[in-house]
């Protein structure tokens, strides 16, 4: 299956970014390549450094970002180790770093990769394959307390009680293997008149992907790394696509932004905390209408920016 994804906000991204055609810059979930891309072509002596675990991702980002081979690394890696492999390459500051934290259209669209509620696949949804956890794993072996708990968290599903029972219910007949299986038992749990316009598997599936790949867990900390590798007026760009990830973007931007946590009745400071960013973004960019109707899937997307100081 041909790698395609098309980049959200491509334009806002590009211009939030501000290149500086000889800095050095990260994007640290290439996909496609669409933000590389566009980075690359307005480089002239800067570095573009391009990260993703997914191996299809990897392929499709070398293919796409040929022309640039003098421009353009391309490393297979999480985004979360983006300081290693700085490190790896001897680089201390960047001028800029994009993540893009959806997942690729590709591999929504690749019912093997176990995504998809509309294709009946093993499940798996794991974006780098080497990992240990997958879907299956999950919902076969995640006790009902902890299904329910992902369930609520990661998907704001407010049906995660009655479908945790119903998977802990039918696991006890038979293996849950495929995506239709999952979809089955969660049509089930969820009374027809009470489904919503969205398919009834959207945030289950939403809540375990994210758990398969601790989607949330590393964006702070990343973040507080990216903060510490900028040079002075570098942008930090974050895209995200759903409540759970840009909260987590808008807050820690809030903190790095901040010069003091002490209790305001305290009569000096004592947290010796710093400010480090600005935030350029107090409420974030979104799609226009146009693109939204051209590309349903950037219809929740936001972008937020922060600039280094």
């Amino acid at each position: 299956m041909e790698f395609k994804h098309k980049s959200v906000m491509l334009d806002e991204t590009i211009k939030s970014l501000n290149i500086n055609p000889d800095g050095i810059y990260l994007d640290g979930t290439v996909g496609g390549a669409g933000h590389s891309k566009e980075i690359a072509k307005k480089l002239n002596n800067g570095k573009l450094i391009c990260l993703d675990q997914d191996d299809d991702a990897i392929k499709k980002a070398t293919e796409e970002l040929s022309e640039f081979e003098d421009k353009v690394i391309i490393r297979k890696s999480n985004f979360k180790d983006f300081d290693n492999v700085l490190d790896d390459l001897e680089i201390e500051k960047l001028d800029g770093a994009l993540l893009d934290l959806g997942v690729s259209s590709f591999q929504l669209d690749d019912g093997e990769r176990g995504f998809s509620f509309h294709q009946d696949y093993p499940l798996d949804m794991r974006m780098d394959r080497n990992n240990p956890l997958d879907a299956k794993k999950i919902v076969n072996t995640y006790s009902q307390k902890d299904l329910e708990r992902i369930l609520y968290e990661y998907g704001e599903e407010s049906w995660s009680k009655r479908i945790s029972e119903f998977i802990v219910e039918e696991r006890k007949n038979k293996e849950i293997e495929t995506t239709f299986d999952l979809v089955e038992i969660i049509k089930k749990a969820i009374p027809k008149a009470m489904r919503m316009d969205s398919h009834p598997a959207t945030k289950t599936f939403q809540a375990i992907r994210i758990e398969v790949n601790n989607e949330l867990g590393i964006i702070e900390d990343t973040i507080k790394k990216l903060s510490n590798r900028m040079n002075k007026g570098g942008i930090i760009a974050i895209i995200t696509f759903h409540s759970l990830e840009d909260r987590i973007v808008k807050n820690t931007f809030k903190y790095l932004e901040q010069d003091c946590i002490c209790d305001p009745k305290a009569p000096i400071c004592t947290c010796d905390k710093k400010r480090e960013l600005k935030i350029i973004t107090r409420k974030p960019i979104l799609p226009t209408h146009e693109e939204v109707e051209e590309n349903r899937r950037s219809r929740s997307a936001k972008l937020r920016v922060a600039k280094k100081v």
